[in-house]
């Protein structure tokens, strides 16, 4: 869960201060040439613009947002045999995907954790938690790093950037509709645009992209099931399942029926209820995941 919230927080912030910098200048390029209706082609091109700069932005500085947010420690120069011997289970695992060395590196936390982000497949980065590395065996860490590598080798961050800037287009398109239909029929300014649709915009930005959120957590839920069988594939499919059993032993020793925000593994988190909850989370439940790995073949 950790690349892809970073990675949606991130967006939304690139696009909230684009929008608000505009306002500010009283950007208008998207009127008709009378200045009372919206040009609705050159807005759409105005909102592709924009939305997809904001999610190739995100994508680009991911991995530096992820060092600086986790704390994590690039592991140049192995300190111990186990520093050693991760950074080699690395090497083999991304050879055996066909993607470069990625970057490898710990993090400080003691909940079970792990993710991968970064542009591009052959410069990206793999962190693990000291937590999930001083519980899980080796051939369970094995199993959580190929599930990581696997992310990378499917080219999963570019494919959600894609994602979230066509639906960043969208979000960005509606929300000026709605702000130029409040400034017209609630506070009845004829000709360009009054606060009213600077606010109104800003405020449909935020709802709007939250909401549309469920996309792209949809589409990171169908892309964590391809990464189990890659980490399958790679590591073996019983240590990819006994991996998630795991994580799934540390979940039920925590309050019954309540998972800490706090403990997340492969970006997993909890939710917040039943129906509503699994559109906003980003990975499926362990339950599924456990089970889709034991009935393929």
């Amino acid at each position: 869960m950790f690349r892809i919230f970073l990675f949606l927080l991130t967006n939304l912030a690139v696009l909230v201060v684009a929008g608000i910098v505009l306002n500010l200048l009283g950007f208008n390029g998207y009127m008709d040439s009378t200045g009372t209706d919206l040009n609705l082609t050159a807005l759409l091109i105005f909102c592709g613009i924009f939305g997809m700069s904001g999610s190739m932005v995100s994508l680009f500085i991911s991995k530096w947002m992820a060092k600086r947010a986790t704390g994590a420690r690039i592991i140049d120069n192995p300190r111990t045999a186990e520093e050693q011997w991760l950074v080699e289970t690395v090497r083999q695992l991304s050879e055996q995907a066909g993607i470069g060395m990625p970057e490898v590196a710990i993090f400080p936390a003691q909940q079970s954790n792990a993710f991968a982000t970064g542009w591009n497949r052959n410069k990206a980065l793999v962190a693990v938690s000291e937590g999930l590395l001083q519980r899980f065996d080796r051939d369970e860490v094995r199993a959580v790093m190929a599930h990581e590598i696997g992310h990378v080798a499917n080219g999963d961050m570019i494919t959600l950037a894609l994602v979230q800037g066509v639906v960043n287009t969208f979000v960005m398109f509606f929300a000026r509709i709605i702000g130029h239909t409040v400034d017209r029929v609630v506070f009845k300014n004829e000709r360009g645009h009054g606060i009213a649709f600077w606010i109104t915009t800003i405020i449909a930005e935020i709802v709007l992209g939250i909401l549309a959120s469920m996309i792209v957590f949809w589409f990171s839920r169908r892309r964590e099931f391809r990464a189990d069988q890659a980490g399958a594939t790679l590591a073996g499919r019983q240590s990819m399942i006994n991996a998630l059993q795991r994580l799934q032993a540390e979940v039920r020793a925590q309050v019954p029926n309540q998972m800490p925000d706090t403990l997340t593994a492969f970006g997993i988190t909890p939710g917040f209820g039943k129906r509503v909850s699994r559109a906003f989370m980003t990975h499926p439940p362990l339950d599924e995941r456990i089970t889709a790995l034991q009935n393929s073949l």
